[in-house]
């Protein structure tokens, strides 16, 4: 499949490390398509919608994530949005959390092919690394519902850590959870996918004690 020129033509310009992103994710999905034939890992294969949702989606709010130093990503699943924000990121330290022991080791063998070396796979429970580890960033993308995330990990935000999570157009009702649990809620960025393939809104969650009125931003991204 040829995950490198769609990947080519989809990314962002502006994006670090462009090139080693299109070469490393390339052989990531290639990775993927190849389990995916007795592991049901994912159901977007093909390589267009592939490379737009696995890999444009996870970086296209990269500068939201460059100042961390260490981030949890909870319920990894494939490989995302940990992998492909790593090889954005190479300074900053990723932990890809997932709980599901054959997803565990299929991300562990991606990591060791592409070399990463800022990137550690757990084969364990995320709420129980953000409370050993205590990361100053968590984030998540199509996890779980806002609300099972507050209660996952909302002593760990109470604690100092922020919780960026990959959300579609529509959030309102879940920052007004947010709201009623008393912590900040912030939309960082909206950005749309090409190919008219919709709309990603990433959410910042703070400790505070009153959220205040949110700010509609829309990330632009120049593609190649």
């Amino acid at each position: 499949m040829q995950f490198e020129q769609e990947l080519a033509d989809i990314l962002p310009l502006d994006v670090p490390n462009r090139a080693l992103l299109i070469e490393k994710s390339a052989r990531h999905l290639e990775m993927l398509v190849a389990v995916n034939e007795y592991m049901n890992l994912t159901r977007i294969l093909g390589p267009k919608e592939a490379a737009i949702k696995h890999v444009f989606d996870c970086v296209a709010p990269w500068r939201h994530f460059e100042h961390s130093r260490r981030v949890l990503d909870a319920g990894t699943g494939a490989g995302f949005p940990g992998i492909p924000l790593a090889i954005v990121l190479p300074e900053v330290r990723f932990t890809l959390a997932e709980s599901i022991g054959k997803k565990a080791k299929f991300v562990d063998s991606v990591v060791e092919t592409l070399h990463l070396p800022n990137v550690h796979v757990a084969n364990e429970r995320a709420e129980t690394i953000a409370s050993a580890q205590k990361p100053d960033t968590i984030t998540a993308r199509a996890v779980a519902p806002t609300e099972r995330l507050l209660d996952l990990f909302g002593k760990t935000v109470r604690h100092g850590a922020r919780l960026l999570l990959f959300k579609g157009p529509e959030i309102e009702g879940e920052l007004a959870q947010v709201r009623e649990r008393s912590l900040q809620a912030e939309v960082l960025c909206r950005y749309d996918l090409p190919e008219a393939l919709g709309t990603r809104s990433l959410i910042e969650i703070r400790a505070s004690a009153v959220g205040s009125e949110l700010p509609r931003k829309r990330a632009t991204a120049t593609r190649g």
